[in-house]
C-alpha cells in the first residue's frame, strides 16, 4: 500500500515513506502512539476515506495516478 500525504496549506499530494509517515504523525499528535495511528491510518484509507491528523491529510494512492508514474 502506498500512502499519499498532503498539509492543508499544500495543492498536491506527495507518496510518503512509512518512515516519514511515523515522523509526520509525531509532529502532528505529539505523545500518541504513531505506530497505532498509522496502523488506524492505513485500515480507514482502505476504503478510500481521506483521513486528517493535525494539518495532514492521508490516502491511499490511486491507481490511475500510479498507473501514470511508470
Amino acid at each position: 500500500m502506498q500512502i499519499e500525504t498532503q498539509y492543508s496549506y499544500e495543492k498536491t499530494w506527495r507518496r510518503t515513506k512509512e518512515d516519514d509517515l511515523l515522523q509526520i504523525i509525531v509532529e502532528e499528535v505529539g505523545d500518541a502512539d504513531p505506530k497505532g495511528t498509522l496502523a488506524y491510518i492505513k485500515e480507514a484509507i482502505k476504503s478510500g476515506k481521506v483521513i486528517t491528523v493535525g494539518s495532514c491529510r492521508f490516502r491511499e494512492e490511486k491507481k490511475e495516478t500510479a498507473e501514470g508514474k511508470k
